[in-house]
């Protein structure tokens, strides 16, 4: 079983991937695979922060 990433994780990541592409430290090989890892972080970062506010709502619905 693959083990999920936290989203802390996944935003570090993230972070990385965007200071090597904006310092131009990413090869022309790399490029690609770097891109398709991002937008792969992206997703994990938006289905947490969906499940978070779920949560967050139900949660707020049990003290009203």
């Amino acid at each position: 079983m693959a083990k999920k990433t936290s989203y802390d994780k996944a935003n570090e990541e993230l972070q990385d991937i965007l200071h090597e592409l904006q310092n131009e430290e990413t090869s022309i090989d790399k490029l690609s695979t770097k891109l398709k890892r991002a937008k792969e972080l992206v997703s994990i970062c938006r289905e947490k922060l969906q499940n978070i506010e779920v949560e967050i709502d139900n949660i707020n619905d049990e003290n009203s």
